[in-house]
C-alpha cells in the first residue's frame, strides 16, 4: 500500500503555481522479533563454542577434584575401594597426615626442592636467553640442542641421571676420582640424595625457562637498547634497567608455571631414589604417590589428603601471583 504526498511549487496557491504529487514509500521499522532471534542465535553459537571447553573442564578437572576430595574424607582400603562402602571419617585423614613424622620432612624437602630448582632454572634460563639473543652463528643450532632435555621422555632423563650418579660405576664419580676426590654416594646417602634429584630437576627445567624468556626478549624493541648505548649505558646497566624490568610479566608467569610443575614432580625422584634413603628425598608429591601405589598395600585416603594439600599450596601461590599482577597493572 502506497501513500501520496502533494508537493506545491510556486506561491502555494493553485493559480500561482503548479502542484506535483510524488509517491513516497512509508518508513519501515524493524521487524518484530528479528532482534531477539539474532540475539538467541548469537547466544546459541557462543554456547556451542564454549561447550567443548566446559566438557573438558568438567571431565578432567571438576570430576577428578571431587573424587580426590571424596577419597580424602573416607577411609578407603583396597576392599572398600572395590566394594564402594568406605566409612566417612571427615578430616581425620588430614589430621593423621599432619601429625605424621613424615609430614615435616616432606614439607621441608618440598620447599627446598621447589625453591632451589626454580632459582637455578630461572637464573640459568635467563642467562642463556640473553646470550642467545645476540643471534651469532650457530645460535639456532645450539638453542635447539638445549631443548633436548625437555624433549626426552622423563623416564629416560631420570634413568640417565641415576646411572651418571651411581656410586660404583657412575661417570660423575669417575671424573671426581680423576681429581683425587673420594667416592660420593649421591643417591644412597641421606646427605646428598635430595641434592642429587634437585640437580637432575634443574637440568630438566632449564629448556622451558630458556624458551619462554627468549620469546619475551624478542618483544623488547631494539631501539631501547640503541638509545641506552647512545647514553653510554654498560651491558649490566642495560640488563638491570631495561631487560629485567621489561621481562617482569613474562618472568612472573614463567616462575609460577615452573613452581606448579615442580611441586608435583614425582617421576624424577621416584626413579632416582624412590624418596629415600628413608625420607631423605621424600617430597609431598612423592609421599602421596608412595602411599597410593608404592608400598604394595595401597592407602588411598591419606594419599588423596596429601594431594589436596598440594593443590591448596599451588592455589595459594596462584592467588599471590594474580594479586601481584593486579597491583602491577594498577600502579
Amino acid at each position: 500500500m502506497k501513500t501520496t504526498q502533494t508537493v506545491t511549487v510556486g506561491d502555494g496557491s493553485p493559480a500561482g503555481g503548479t502542484a506535483a504529487t510524488a509517491s513516497v514509500p512509508p518508513a519501515r521499522g524493524p521487524r518484530r522479533g528479528s532482534g531477539s532471534r539474532r540475539e538467541r542465535a548469537t547466544r546459541w553459537a557462543a554456547a556451542g563454542f564454549a561447550a567443548p571447553l566446559l566438557a573438558y573442564l568438567v571431565a578432567f578437572y571438576a570430576i577428578p577434584l571431587y573424587r580426590n576430595i571424596e577419597l580424602s574424607v573416607h577411609d578407603y582400603t583396597t576392599r572398600a575401594f572395590v566394594q564402594g562402602n568406605a566409612e566417612y571419617v571427615g578430616l581425620a585423614n588430614y589430621v593423621d597426615v599432619i601429625r605424621s613424622d613424615t609430614f615435616t620432612t616432606a614439607l621441608v624437602n618440598t620447599g627446598l626442592f621447589v625453591a632451589v630448582s626454580i632459582l637455578f632454572q630461572y637464573s640459568i634460563g635467563l642467562g642463556l636467553a640473553v646470550f642467545f639473543r645476540q643471534n651469532f652463528r650457530l645460535s639456532g643450532l645450539l638453542r635447539g640442542m638445549f631443548l633436548i632435555p625437555w624433549l626426552l621422555p622423563m623416564i629416560v632423563s631420570a634413568s640417565t641421571w641415576s646411572w651418571m650418579l651411581n656410586s660404583d660405576s657412575g661417570i660423575v664419580n669417575s671424573v671426581l676420582q680423576a681429581f683425587h676426590i673420594g667416592q660420593i654416594n649421591w643417591l644412597t646417602s641421606p646427605d646428598t640424595a635430595l641434592a642429587s634429584v634437585i640437580i637432575a630437576n634443574i637440568w630438566l627445567g632449564i629448556p622451558f625457562n630458556l624458551v619462554i624468556l627468549y620469546s619475551g626478549l624478542q618483544n623488547i624493541p631494539v631501539d631501547v637498547y640503541e638509545a641506552a648505548s647512545l647514553d653510554g649505558a654498560s651491558g649490566w646497566q642495560k640488563f638491570r634497567l631495561i631487560t629485567f624490568p621489561l621481562l617482569r610479566p613474562v618472568s612472573g608467569i614463567t616462575i609460577l608455571l615452573g613452581l606448579i610443575y615442580t611441586l608435583k614432580v614425582v617421576d624424577v625422584i621416584w626413579i632416582m631414589t624412590t624418596g629415600g634413603p628413608g625420607d631423605a628425598s621424600t617430597t609431598l608429591a612423592v609421599w602421596s604417590y608412595r602411599e597410593a601405589f608404592g608400598t604394595g598395600q595401597p592407602d588411598f585416603s591419606p594419599a588423596a589428603a596429601v594431594g589436596n594439600l598440594l593443590i591448596l599450596i599451588a592455589l595459594v601461590f596462584g592467588f599471590v601471583y594474580l594479586r601481584m599482577q593486579r597491583h602491577q597493572e594498577e600502579s
